[in-house]
């Protein structure tokens, strides 16, 4: 029983080894036979293609069906392979279902309207009807619709620019806030040394004043407000008392540094860096903006709450609905101050050539405007600028004389 137990195995062995070896060889035949059609397909085709478009020019209709016929031929699997894989693999089960729905459909329409004498009815329902009128009528409709279609193609492309706007608004803001970064960390690291006291030796401060100057050209307004903010709270506007032997500046024994109105020196001159420039709708609130060049600066809707503006050059500036809650103009009395003067040193104890130079600056609706600084405004900024100051100028001598 042994050994024929092991001679049927060999045998079935032998058989299955027999079949799957026929079975390659049928697999590899069909497998060449398909690269062979493959290859003659995909000669013929264009060549099946040309036969039709000649035959059908000179009207041989034997020699143009043959080939319509080949062509379907070669055509026809391709079409079919390429349907069935989008039908079965690329769409959804629900897309599927709402193409066959569609169809039924569709179906459905035109089977009650042939089975149950619908269609009969409409063409007695439109016997003797003026076609002419009909087709002048759907003329008519159709050229709305050509309009309507433009008016749909002009606003698509109307949210594609404002799509794109935003992007490119929202583009530049990141790249601005990184340029703002880049150049907080570079200030911070030219003027501080290791122990973390304040270098300012004159070519760093040159380097500083020279960035700010580049980053100030290339902001808008609220960019341009994020810089002297910083520069302000880290005290590189304000003048700093300085020993006399390396320039550096002093300690005011309450954790910060010292300020000399008089004779300080500040660690960067903003100068003329904003002269022209605007600054609308932005917060300036406890900046040091004194002895700047601040000619004709857009200040609309601005808050300076604070802001120290004595000495700073305002001429031309517009100051529409700022807010100027004890907003610095001048040191020492109301009575004695002046505009800062090229030729007379300030006098920080009466006040004498401390204050802003306020002429022809436009004073509409400012808000929170103090009596002093009305007082101020109205004695020093010419009779034209004079009539833009809430509350008047009565009994407010111009000192200016213009």
């Amino acid at each position: 029983m042994g050994e024929e137990q092991q001679w049927s195995r060999e045998t079935g062995l032998r058989e299955a080894n027999t079949a799957a070896l026929r079975l390659s060889k049928v697999l590899a035949a069909r497998s060449r036979w398909q690269t062979l059609w493959i290859s003659l397909r995909t000669a013929l085709t264009p060549v099946t293609i040309l036969v039709v478009l000649v035959a059908w020019a000179l009207d041989w209709d034997a020699v143009g069906v043959a080939a319509a016929l080949l062509l379907g031929v070669f055509s026809f699997p391709i079409v079919w392979h390429s349907t069935y894989h989008w039908f079965t693999e690329d769409l959804t089960a629900q897309q599927r279902q709402f193409i066959f729905a569609t169809v039924g459909l569709s179906l459905t329409v035109l089977a009650l309207i042939g089975m149950t004498g619908a269609m009969d009815w409409i063409r007695g329902r439109f016997q003797g009807t003026n076609w002419d009128a009909v087709g002048a009528l759907a003329e008519g409709f159709g050229a709305l619709g050509q309009i309507l279609v433009a008016l749909l193609a002009a606003y698509v492309a109307w949210r594609q620019y404002v799509i794109s706007r935003d992007l490119t608004t929202q583009q530049n803001r990141i790249t601005q806030q990184q340029t703002i970064d880049s150049y907080f960390q570079g200030i911070s690291d030219l003027i501080l040394d290791d122990q973390g006291l304040l270098e300012d030796w004159p070519p760093e401060r040159a380097i500083a004043e020279g960035r700010t100057a580049a980053i100030l050209a290339g902001l808008d307004a609220e960019g341009k407000a994020k810089i002297i903010r910083f520069l302000s709270g880290a005290k590189l506007l304000a003048p700093l008392k300085r020993d006399r032997r390396l320039g550096r500046a002093i300690f005011d024994g309450l954790g910060g540094y010292e300020e000399d109105i008089e004779y300080g020196v500040r660690v960067i001159n903003l100068g003329s860096m904003l002269a022209g420039t605007d600054l609308s709708g932005t917060d300036l609130r406890w900046t040091e903006l004194s002895d700047a060049n601040l000619t004709g600066v857009q200040f609309r809707n601005c808050n300076l709450t604070r802001a120290n503006l004595a000495g700073a050059i305002l001429q031309g500036a517009d100051f529409t609905g700022v807010d100027m809650s004890r907003t610095r103009l001048f040191y020492g009395s109301v009575e004695q101050a002046s505009p800062r003067d090229r030729l007379n040193p300030p006098n920080f104890r009466t006040g004498a050539y401390t204050g802003a130079v306020v002429e022809d600056v436009n004073f509409s609706n400012v808000k929170n405007l103090s009596e002093e600084q009305r007082y101020y405004c109205c004695a020093w900024c010419g009779s034209r600028a004079r009539e833009t100051i809430p509350g008047g100028c009565d009994g407010i001598p111009n000192k200016l004389g213009r």
